[in-house]
This record gives C-alpha cells, structure tokens and sequence, in this order.
C-alpha cells in the first residue's frame, strides 16, 4: 500500500481502520490520534472519509448481513409501493370487475376483486400511503416524547427526574389499546398522522424508563464526567455523548412503535371503531367478513388473506431491520467495513488505481 501525500504528512491508513504515523507507530481507529491525523489530510480527502464513514460503511455493513439485507428490501418496496405504486396502480373503485373474481384466473385482475367489485391488488397498494404516513407519527411522536423525558429524567435527576419517572409511572399503569379505543371514539380522527399519534398515545412511557436507565449509567462514564469538568453546556453533552449511544436502542423501539401501529390500526379499523374514510387493509379485513363472509366460504378467503399477507410481511421486514440496526450504529462495526481512502486515490500517478 502506498503513502499518502497530503498538504502535510499524513497517516497512512489500513484495512481494519487503523493507521500508520510518520514514525511507522500504529494508531488505532478509534485513538483521538487518529482524528488529529483524519483533520491534517486535504479537503478531498476529509470529504471521501467522511462518506465512507457516514455513508459507505453503514450500506456495507446492512449487505453484510442477510436479516438486515432482506428487511431492507422489504421495508423499500413498501416504500415504493406507496410513492410510486399509487400513481401506477389506479385507486380502487366500485365494479372494477366482477365480484369475486378468484386470483390468477384473469390479468386484468391478478389477485382477484372483493364482494364488491374492486380491485384487490389497487385496495393493498393504496392503503399502503396512510399505514406508512401512521407508522411515521406514532413511531417519531413515541420515540421522540420518550427520548426526551427519558434523557433528561436519567441526566439531570433529583427532583426533576422524580417528577418525570411520577409521569412516566402513570402513562404505564394505563392500558394502551383501551385507551387509544376512548380517545379515537371521541376524536373520530381522520388524517392518518393523527390516527399514528392517537394509538401510541402511551407508548412513549415503557420506552422512557428504559432510556432513564440506560442515560443513568452513562451519565456516569468517564468522558461525560470530562465534558462536566471542561464546563461544555448540558444540551451539548446530551447531543454528543449520551444521545449516540443509546441511538441502537431507539431506532429499534422506532421500529417497534410502528409494528405497534399497524396492529392497532388494523385492530380498530376491523372493528369500526376509527371511521372508514381513509383506505386501509384493516378495511378491507372488515368489508371481506361482512360483505364476503371470507371467514365462513373458501372461495372469498382471499379477500381476508391478502391484507393479511400484506401485514405479515411489512412487520417481518420491519423485525429484520431492527435487528441490525445495533450493527448500523456500532462504529467498530462500521470501521471494520470501511475502505482506506488510498484505496481509491493516488497521489504518485494522479488517477485511481
């Protein structure tokens, strides 16, 4: 391997993220030697470490493994299917067809049409905007209001933190889907990031005290006791070196406040209880047992099985990529993956190698 050959003299970098100083001395990956070295090379060169370290190496490290491969992928289709799919696929109406055409006997209608008429294929992929838009609510609303109380109570403490594990303690005590039930019978919400926000309304209080009792034991580590001597102010402390750690953490409760989501609205929707106005498989679950007795006649239990199937795989695909999201956030894990940036450049020839 090659020096590289910077403003200044600059560590040369090698395949498990350490480096070599001019001297020829090691410097590990994760030394503040190595950030001294990082900061002495050209601009272009800080630019590509940069996306290798933000960018390239988290995408290397979900390819590597197969779980957070395959939930990825699932998790993307959906996404695309509900962007790009709604303007392909026309909204479901009507007598799109004839009532209970099967699935797979004609193409105009590969998974068949419901009791009345409608397309099945156009009611999956145009109830996938509002899941998405509720998972997104009640995912950010959940882990955002626990992130912040649970942070604050465990950093802080004192009469503060009594205060807000007090609050904490009795949004617990309070069953969560007989209370979303009372709320959304009373609201009758519409708008889905409402119907998200309404049915992670006590969500936020379990995932509280776990952060508290994670930020407890962070709060006493050696580096955030250094940023207290060197006076750095407490929102800095919470931002650099108490948030990033528990980071792994959140986004699986992210994930888990979605997977939440879907059950629930699925749930409520199936029983009548949020208003029929938006597009939702949990609708078509309860047009397919009232209009088509699916759950009674073979021959319409497709139109029960296919917003199942659809459910099914959108929460597995969320389950596997929870699961490598500590190994998205670990940066040793993300260092082994990254690429030396001399593997790229060199300076003697000018061009790549």
């Amino acid at each position: 391997m090659k020096r590289i050959d910077g403003d200044d003299h600059d560590a040369v970098p090698r395949d498990d993220g350490s480096a070599l100083s001019d001297g020829g001395q090691r410097v590990d990956a994760d030394s503040p030697f190595r950030a001294y070295e990082v900061e002495r090379r050209t601009r272009r060169q800080r630019w590509a470490y940069k996306w290798d370290l933000y960018v390239a190496s988290p995408l290397r490290v979900v390819w590597s493994d197969w779980r957070t491969r395959v939930g990825v992928l699932i998790v993307v289709f959906y996404l695309l299917m509900g962007t790009v799919g709604v303007v392909l696929v026309p909204p479901p109406e009507t007598n799109q067809g004839a009532l209970h055409t099967q699935p797979f006997q004609t193409m105009a209608h590969p998974l068949g049409t419901d009791g009345l008429g409608q397309d099945m294929i156009s009611l999956i992929v145009h109830a996938t905007p509002p899941m998405l838009e509720m998972m997104l609510s009640g995912g950010v609303f959940a882990t955002g209001v626990a992130t912040v109380l649970g942070t604050l109570a465990g950093y802080r403490a004192g009469r503060i933190d009594s205060v807000l594990t007090t609050v904490m303690d009795m949004a617990t005590a309070i069953p969560g889907l007989p209370l979303a039930i009372v709320v959304a019978t009373i609201l009758q919400p519409e708008s889905p990031w409402v119907v998200g926000i309404v049915l992670t309304i006590n969500v936020w209080a379990g995932l509280g005290r776990s952060i508290r009792s994670q930020v407890l034991t962070l709060r006493e580590s050696d580096y955030v006791e250094a940023s207290r001597t060197m006076r750095i102010r407490t929102p800095n402390i919470i931002a650099r070196d108490i948030v990033p750690n528990i980071m792994p953490y959140i986004t699986i409760n992210f994930v888990n406040a979605g997977r939440i989501v879907i059950f629930s609205s699925v749930a409520l929707y199936f029983l009548g209880v949020l208003p029929f106005t938006n597009t939702h498989w949990g609708v078509t679950m309860n047009r397919a047992y009232r209009n088509s007795g699916a759950l009674y006649s073979l021959g319409a239990s497709y139109t029960l099985l296919i917003p199942m199937i659809a459910i099914i795989v959108l929460s597995l695909g969320l389950v596997l990529l929870s699961q490598g999201a500590d190994r998205i956030f670990n940066p040793r894990v993300r260092a082994r993956r990254s690429k030396t940036i001399s593997d790229s450049e060199d300076p003697g020839t000018g061009g790549a190698r």
